[in-house]
């Protein structure tokens, strides 16, 4: 493992000429203490790594310094083969160059590493659409993404959820696929926001070039921005009973729900469930909806509201 992870610093050092000892250690999750036991041990082995105090600083290598080692091993490379989300790099319009990069690869592994990476591939392979497709339409994503490489500004028209349309020049500062919905993170009047692409109806480039944080990080901003989002969501939790027979597809009949909680079969072979929705009204809809095959236990005014919306039902089908 040691040796895995001195050969890691190396490669970052050189891809990234300085970093400190704070960053090597979240990289590689492990400590600063051994961080500096592991540049300490580079050094004896007559790395040349270097490292400056004060702001800016940290530790690189030197200048001249190149390693053209790559050190995958058989996890590594079984890893490289297997993260392939085509439909999302289908979008980037990258889906030929990264068979093509992984075809150039699979051809310069030794012989029994090549083994290692086609037998993963036919075993384990990764989807990252879902059952229900959203049907978007991307059409200025490629747009978008000139901007982002290009760090140019973009003049966007874009329809909130009301759909009212906005317009406004953003900094466009990174593309994200949320399972396979694309977002852009952009600066606009020193917020930095995020946008849905399909709700793209105009975006333009303009010469302006892109100003982007100096310490933007793209991966911990979204994870942030999502657990923010997450947070902000209604809450309402329903206890139900389930019957013996549609327990197993209570998960995929439940739409934006979330079953929290599944208690112990009971003797009748009912099972009770607490299942998180947002509103009242979006739980009413669902349950309303699953007839006798579940029992509202509470709230109480929940089983009071199905009551009176299944016996509107019976009644409309009455006349």
């Amino acid at each position: 493992m040691r040796a895995d992870r001195l050969l890691s610093i190396m490669l970052l050092l050189q891809a990234h000429r300085r970093l400190t000892a704070g960053d090597l250690a979240r990289r590689l999750e492990v400590s600063e203490r051994t961080i500096h036991r592991d540049m300490e041990a580079l050094g004896v082995s007559g790395i040349p790594v270097t490292a400056e105090r004060g702001a800016g600083g940290g530790w690189s290598l030197l200048e001249p310094y190149q390693t053209n080692l790559t050190g995958l091993n058989e996890a590594e490379i079984q890893a490289l083969f297997l993260a392939k989300p085509a439909s999302l790099l289908a979008d980037l319009g990258l889906n030929q160059a990264a068979e093509a990069a992984l075809i150039k690869l699979f051809a310069a592994l030794p012989a029994f590493q090549r083994q290692g990476a086609e037998y993963a591939r036919q075993r384990i392979y990764i989807d990252t659409s879902g059952w229900r497709q959203t049907g978007e339409t991307n059409a200025w994503l490629p747009t978008l993404q000139e901007a982002v490489w290009e760090e140019r500004q973009v003049r966007l028209v874009y329809r909130r959820n009301d759909d009212t349309e906005v317009e406004r020049v953003v900094d466009p500062l990174g593309l994200v696929a949320k399972g396979n919905i694309w977002y852009l993170v952009a600066g606009v009047d020193g917020e930095i926001r995020s946008y849905r692409v399909s709700r793209v109806i105009e975006a333009v480039p303009v010469p302006t070039p892109c100003q982007r944080p100096p310490d933007f990080d793209l991966e911990a901003y979204w994870k942030a921005s999502a657990g923010q989002f997450q947070a902000t969501l209604p809450v309402y939790r329903v206890t139900v009973r389930v019957a013996p027979e549609f327990i197993r597809r209570l998960g995929f009949s439940l739409r934006f729900a979330r079953i929290e909680k599944t208690g112990p079969i009971e003797e009748d072979g009912w099972q009770e469930v607490i299942i998180r929705f947002q509103t009242e009204q979006e739980a009413c809809e669902h349950l309303l909806g699953f007839g006798t095959q579940t029992e509202v236990v509470e709230p109480h005014e929940l089983r009071e509201r199905i009551i009176e919306g299944a016996r509107a039902t019976l009644e409309f089908y009455k006349k």
